[in-house]
């Protein structure tokens, strides 16, 4: 099956950047003391200016900040619901420069987790609303209410005004059907996870199995197929040589079985985790999953230029490398690995 899309323009990014998962190294380039020696996340506006997320007291005594990171969406989340006047602002204008360079760099939605601001569901709940809120003020495309929990995604979909256009939900599971009702309610666009009922598929066969039975459940709900984005699901292949392999065969039956009608997306940059020069490794793998059949991806894509991936040098032994490995034919990585530690790459 020739490529579903042939531009840069066609693929649909949802981007994914304002989750409270997201970390910056503590001792990376983003990381600063300021002068009376607080602790501050740095980052630059339009006017170019450098402006700063200050990092509160109390975290530094938690277990992220141990292990060397810091969860700069965490921290602006937290204070957009807890601070004062000030700190609820130092928060807002986290987000909304963060949503300003996901839209610049082609986003078609705003991926938005807050499950990590708290272990409290009323508190989650809380966030989700106030990034909402925050996103939707400033942003020219809609978000993707990306939770674990029905009741979070319900309070984000509650909260969005739907001034520019339908929302998306992340995602739709076997574990968690009743999420359709939350689709048909607030008219929204969808993830459909290749997830099983009790844990994550093995291979691509039981990617494929999981699909059609949500894809039958999504049908029985009067959901168009055209609203699907269907996630094949992308596991490291630092932990399994086949995982990338897994997500491509996955893809290609998949859009054999339901054709142009649903979308295929996919974590994309999950794949190259605890490797070396990631970038090369996602943009290799997404021009994969273009060959493949996928037309949309939720990445970041101010990190992953999907124009370049248009662009890749497929001769180059950089990407040889890489798509062998991706391919399932580099055990334990060790070809590329090699390859970097000789600087050949």
């Amino acid at each position: 099956m020739p490529r579903v899309i042939q531009s840069p323009e066609d693929f649909h990014i949802i981007a994914e950047n304002i989750h409270a998962t997201r970390i910056v190294l503590l001792k990376g380039k983003r990381v600063t003391t300021l002068d009376d020696g607080t602790l501050a996340v740095t980052y630059k506006v339009e006017s170019g200016e450098t402006e700063y997320l200050k990092v509160p007291p109390a975290y530094k005594s938690t277990q992220y900040y141990e292990q060397g990171n810091v969860k700069h969406f965490m921290i602006a989340m937290q204070k957009g619901i807890g601070g004062d006047p000030e700190e609820r602002e130092e928060g807002a204008a986290y987000v909304r420069w963060a949503v300003r360079r996901q839209v610049l760099a082609g986003a078609r939605f705003l991926d938005v987790n807050v499950d990590e601001v708290s272990y409290e569901l009323d508190v989650q709940k809380k966030a989700m609303t106030w990034v909402i809120n925050t996103v939707q003020g400033v942003s020219p495309i809609p978000p993707s209410v990306d939770s674990s929990s029905p009741e979070i995604i319900e309070a984000g979909l509650a909260e969005y005004d739907g001034r520019v256009g339908p929302p998306m939900i992340n995602s739709l599971a076997l574990e968690r059907l009743e999420t359709l009702d939350l689709v048909k309610q607030y008219n929204t666009k969808v993830i459909v996870s290749a997830a099983g009922e009790e844990g994550m598929p093995q291979d691509a066969g039981e990617r494929v199995e999981n699909v059609r039975k949500l894809m039958e459940a999504v049908d029985a709900a009067g959901v168009p197929r055209s609203d699907a984005y269907i996630d094949c699901l992308v596991f490291p292949i630092s932990v399994s040589h086949e995982h990338g392999k897994f997500f491509l065969d996955a893809v290609t039956e998949v859009r054999e079985l339901f054709g142009n009608e649903v979308h295929i997306t996919g974590g994309l940059s999950n794949v190259s985790f605890g490797l070396p020069k990631r970038k090369l490794v996602n943009d290799s793998f997404i021009q994969l999953g273009l060959e493949a059949g996928i037309d949309s991806g939720i990445v970041d894509p101010v990190a992953s230029k999907i124009g370049e991936v248009f662009t890749l040098d497929t001769e180059s032994l950089g990407v040889k490398l890489a798509q062998d490995m991706l391919n399932g034919n580099d055990d334990f990585c060790a070809n590329y690995i090699q390859a970097w530690r000789d600087k050949n790459i």
